[in-house]
């Protein structure tokens, strides 16, 4: 299952860092790019929040607020942030329920295995929590840039 342009974005309530619920309804009325990825402290998974952390004020300048979504807990996301200097929520989704809502969960391959697990993906929910972009299956290297182009930004 994929999401397509015009649906509704899957709502969602999850922990962040701190342990604080955070729901894509304390956002209506704003624009959130909604990023999935894999697990908090690995290269890829750094590359791309250190994209995000360093074009922050350019996407928020633009409306934009960022959060990013993976399995990991609460605590180690918490020590991701702090380690990075991430300038952005990170969202615990333990059970990839969100995941799942969102088509960024599923079969993978690595060195000729296949498993489940998270899609690299990013969503852009407009005002009206509808999503206006859907991107599958990104690179963490340059997907900031790729995704300023596609915005206008």
């Amino acid at each position: 299952m994929t999401l397509e342009t015009g649906t509704k974005a899957p709502a969602f309530s999850l922990r962040n860092q701190d342990d604080n619920k955070i729901s894509l309804a304390d956002y209506v009325g704003q624009k959130v790019i909604v990023y999935f990825y894999p697990a908090a402290s690995t290269p890829g998974c750094t590359t791309q929040a250190c994209d995000f952390r360093d074009n922050i004020n350019s996407l928020k300048s633009s409306g934009f607020t960022v959060l990013g979504i993976s399995p990991d807990a609460p605590a180690k996301l918490k020590k991701f942030k702090d380690k990075e200097g991430l300038n952005f929520e990170l969202l615990s989704d333990p059970d990839n329920s969100v995941q799942q809502a969102y088509g960024a969960y599923g079969e993978k391959s690595m060195y000729g295995k296949t498993y489940m697990g998270t899609i690299r993906s990013t969503f852009v929910v407009d005002e009206a929590g509808k999503i206006s972009d859907a991107f599958y299956n990104v690179k963490a290297k340059g997907h900031i840039e790729f995704l300023r182009g596609k915005l206008g930004i």
